[in-house]
């Protein structure tokens, strides 16, 4: 059974930085493409960030320069760098998994997803 587990949410202030975990069992994802996602309250869920197998990363525009998406084959994990925190940020935090190679900035496209992990930047 394949399971997404996110980690490191919380509480920062507006500013600060907080990094995002999340680690997959069940199957290897080294050639696959992940991504995080989130959804904020009254809101749809909307793309944050991916990247594929090869290292490539593609990004939502507010989240550029701010972000970074990585991830560790070798622990089958995948990484959110968050800096600059900004309130607008606050949201449930989504790790999801595909089956293919290629990045997706959509969310019919990922096959796998965590349950999420909360993210609220106070003002």
């Amino acid at each position: 059974q394949v399971q997404l587990v996110e980690s490191g949410g919380g509480l920062v202030q507006a500013g600060g930085s907080l990094r995002l975990s999340c680690t997959a069992s069940g199957r290897t994802f080294s050639s696959n493409a992940m991504g995080w996602f989130r959804q904020a309250p009254g809101k749809e869920r909307e793309f944050v960030a991916t990247i594929n197998g090869a290292g490539g990363t593609n990004y939502r525009d507010s989240v550029k320069g701010r972000f970074t998406i990585s991830r560790d084959n070798a622990k089958n994990t995948l990484y959110l760098q968050m800096n600059s925190l900004k309130p607008e940020d606050t949201a449930v935090y989504y790790c999801a998994a595909r089956t293919s190679w290629n990045t997706a900035t959509v969310l019919p496209a990922y096959d796998y997803w965590g349950q999420g992990t909360q993210v609220t930047v106070s003002s």
